[in-house]
């Protein structure tokens, strides 16, 4: 059995095979524009989600006839879709990109559509349901049928509040899908980059002959 050294260039190598150290010095010889557009776009799908919640919590309280707490109720309703949207994202969809762990532009697609859709849509109306059920509960605007339980409370408060959100869910979810098509295009840019050591770079493989 003997072995054969070939140069191959790191452009050529396939993304597992490239260091998250090498992925990341690429990154910093990317435009400004796209590393500024890959590092806080995912900012507004963030704020899509804080909106999302807010909406919920308006139709929550209408429904159930609140009027008390408005500003509890309101500033988690911002602020934990926002942040759970964003740490999702950036779990799911930039991190694993930049280490090269995440190939495929139909998985980074359907991620960020779903995390769009459930996180940023469906995840805030979820939220909503029990911080103003509870207000509801506690200042007697609305009442538990004799005969209804608790989970068909639940259905019959949130089925009109899906589907007055069912424009928001799918909006989000388109947003999040063209979000992560443009970070997965920015991603193919960036294997396209030289090393930073030079404009050739090559690393030598051995290959194995019997």
């Amino acid at each position: 059995m003997s072995e054969t050294v070939q140069m191959v260039k790191v452009e050529d190598l396939p993304p597992k095979s490239v260091s998250p150290e090498l992925l990341l010095s690429k990154f910093e010889q990317l435009p400004e524009i796209d590393k500024k557009l890959f590092t806080y776009s995912p900012l507004y799908l963030g704020f899509n989600g804080a909106f999302a919640g807010l909406i919920a919590n308006s139709f929550f309280r209408r429904l159930l006839n609140v009027t008390q707490g408005r500003v509890i109720s309101s500033v988690p309703m911002a602020v934990v879709p926002f942040l759970s949207t964003m740490a999702v994202y950036h779990n799911a969809v930039s991190e694993p990109l930049l280490r090269g762990d995440l190939d495929c532009q139909a998985c980074t697609q359907i991620r960020g559509g779903m995390i769009g859709a459930v996180v940023g849509g469906f995840y805030p109306i979820v939220l909503a349901l029990p911080l103003n059920a509870s207000l509801a509960l506690r200042h007697n605007t609305i009442t538990i049928q004799e005969n209804e339980n608790v989970l068909r409370f639940v259905v019959r408060v949130t089925k009109p509040v899906l589907k007055k959100m069912g424009f928001v869910l799918v909006l989000q979810g388109i947003f999040g899908g063209c979000l992560s098509y443009q970070h997965y295009g920015i991603y193919k840019k960036l294997l396209d980059q030289p090393d930073s050591g030079s404009e050739d770079s090559e690393i030598m493989v051995f290959n194995k002959t019997g």
